[in-house]
């Protein structure tokens, strides 16, 4: 496999950024608008760039103390199957651990077969005890 030139900054992505990268990772849509409410609420974000684009992204949100959640792991198809997910939710992980209050409650909701990686860095099944539950908006 070819070694590529890639490099990790630890920022929230712009809001083109990250509707592009939501958009061609296939995760689901959101608006321009929310985009730009809702990432200003990031408390921590690794940028995945290549040749000066972002090919990957990932965010922790939450309310600062107690709980966080892991969202929008998302890696430009031409650049999945080399690592890049996994380098992401490294950079995730040495934050949480360096900087979230030992009591500090951090979930996620994995899609599968991604649950897999997130397994490699600690998380676990909450069921049966408890349930991921969603609810979306449709205007």
């Amino acid at each position: 496999m070819e070694q590529l030139d890639y490099s990790i900054v630890r920022r929230t992505p712009s809001t083109e950024e990250y509707l592009h990268l939501r958009a061609v990772a296939g995760l689901s849509p959101f608006s321009e608008e929310a985009a730009r409410k809702g990432l200003p609420g990031t408390v921590f974000a690794a940028l995945v760039f290549y040749e000066g684009a972002a090919v990957g992204m990932g965010r922790v949100i939450g309310d600062g103390g107690c709980f966080f959640q892991v969202v929008d792991i998302a890696v430009h198809p031409e650049h999945q199957e080399r690592g890049l997910g996994k380098r992401i939710m490294q950079e995730i992980m040495d934050y949480l651990d360096s900087e979230l209050p030992a009591s500090a409650y951090v979930s996620l909701i994995a899609d599968v077969p991604a649950n897999g990686l997130y397994e490699q860095f600690g998380f676990k099944e909450t069921a049966p005890r408890s349930l991921g539950m969603a609810y979306r908006v449709v205007r």
